[in-house]
């Protein structure tokens, strides 16, 4: 059975510019930085995305 959310864990390391940043971003528009990060992620441009799979 597939799960939709099968989950993998991730650290990032971000400098305290970068995390102020994205703080201020969370903050800003009332979403959580997983949410942030994952969209992002998800717009990120693959071959894959190119050719439509």
């Amino acid at each position: 059975m597939n799960k939709k959310w099968a989950v993998k864990r991730i650290t990032i390391n971000l400098t305290s510019t970068e995390a102020e940043k994205l703080e201020k971003y969370c903050v800003a528009t009332g979403r959580p930085a997983t949410d942030v990060i994952r969209e992002l992620i998800r717009s990120l441009k693959t071959e894959e995305s190119e050719n439509g799979v």
